[in-house]
């Protein structure tokens, strides 16, 4: 069961997080070559009430790796949500990427059984088992930003197709 917990997370993780990346490079090149502003894509949102891209970047990265530790049984690590530039989100991307595939197969033993426990000590708190929490927390979480991290950058006219999204398979 390691095996599938492993190839069901971090080959996942692996390919969209490659995805995202060349996702923020096209955008980034499009600011540049319609003289747009960086910080306009960065901050532009679908809605009001919802993060803006670089957020939904930080948020994205921050599932991979959080879903990735717990399920291996490592702490997760901890980066500073200081991004300002396309160049702050691309460190941040293959800082996850470096971590995520530094984890090995072996690492996941035990991992569709183990508790994971959400938000510990807090009103919040959800005890669920790695299976669960992968399949049904962890990648519709993940796959939730990347998703709208793509839709943010193709409303503001970045040219991106399925193929941007998917990345590299």
């Amino acid at each position: 069961m390691s095996q599938v917990m492993y190839q069901a997370s971090v080959p996942v993780f692996t390919q969209m997080l490659g995805g995202l990346a060349d996702v923020l490079a096209k955008a980034e090149a499009h600011a540049t070559a319609r003289n747009i502003e960086a910080a306009a894509l960065l901050q532009a949102r679908l809605f009001p009430d919802m993060f803006p891209l670089l957020r939904q970047v930080q948020v994205a990265c921050d599932f991979a790796k959080s879903v990735s530790a717990r399920l291996a049984d490592v702490d997760v690590p901890a980066f500073d949500d200081a991004e300002q530039s396309f160049a702050d989100l691309q460190t941040r991307v293959a800082k996850t990427l470096a971590f995520v595939q530094g984890l090995t197969e072996a690492q996941f033993a035990g991992a569709a059984e183990r508790v994971i426990v959400l938000r510990p000590g807090t009103p919040k708190e959800r005890s669920m088992n790695g299976q669960h929490y992968l399949l049904h927390y962890g990648l519709p979480q993940f796959f939730f930003h990347v998703t709208t991290a793509y839709a943010i950058l193709r409303h503001q006219g970045v040219e991106l197709g399925k193929k941007d999204y998917m990345g590299a398979y």
